[in-house]
């Protein structure tokens, strides 16, 4: 005769659920940690404030799954960030010098360079200089027609004192652009300088020239 399944009673439905429950209670994770105590603890919980101290996972068997490392410390946080910028800073320098040693291959390069710069803001200024001797004539030349008119009790034309107002703002605005290439001199010195002392560093070979040129050069 053919065999019929027959429907699970209610005691043995029971029965499996209890068997599941054991085996799932078998397989579940635990975890070993370190109470505020300083105690080994093992539980199918963790508190939160135990987390940060690290943790192990063990499995059905007992044995270690998974291990957590514990929380950073604030110090150690630090450090880590310190020691990120401290690797960033040595890569832009890195770059830095491949770039510098692009330009020149011994300091003394490098020093030539400067001279060239300072020699030709120099050049400007003498430039200005000169350009400014000449205005000054000029508005020497107007200043004395204008007392001239003045001791004759005559008014002095307004295209005269335009013309010295002109000369006047022509010799302040050329002086403002000496004294702004002084100070770009100043900066061009430091830079060239900083680079020089760097190229001495990477290269390993000193500079032989003068930093300052004596005037005959």
């Amino acid at each position: 005769m053919p065999h019929h399944s027959r429907p699970l009673g209610k005691s043995a439905i029971v029965a499996l659920a209890f068997t599941m429950g054991l085996a799932t209670t078998a397989e579940a994770r635990m975890y070993r940690y370190t109470d505020d105590n300083g105690q080994i603890v093992i539980s199918n919980t963790i508190p939160q404030a135990a987390t940060k101290r690290g943790y192990e996972i063990l499995g059905s068997s007992g044995r270690v799954v998974e291990t957590v490392a514990p929380a950073p410390t604030a110090e150690e946080i630090a450090a880590r960030e310190a020691e990120a910028q401290r690797q960033k800073e040595l890569a832009i320098q890195r770059e830095k010098d491949r770039q510098l040693l692009r330009r020149y291959s011994h300091p003394d390069q490098a020093v030539e360079a400067m001279h060239r710069k300072v020699r030709q803001l120099e050049g400007l200024i003498q430039i200005k200089r000169g350009n400014i001797s000449v205005l000054a004539s000029q508005l020497e030349n107007e200043q004395g027609r204008a007392a001239d008119l003045e001791r004759a009790g005559r008014e002095i034309p307004d295209a005269m004192l335009g013309k010295i107002n002109r000369l006047e703002s022509k010799i302040d605005e050329l002086e403002a652009e000496i004294r702004s290439q002084n100070i770009e001199i100043d900066l061009v010195r430091a830079d060239f300088e900083t680079d020089i002392t760097r190229l001495e560093q990477v290269t390993g070979e000193p500079r032989t020239l003068p930093l300052e040129l004596s005037k005959a050069q």
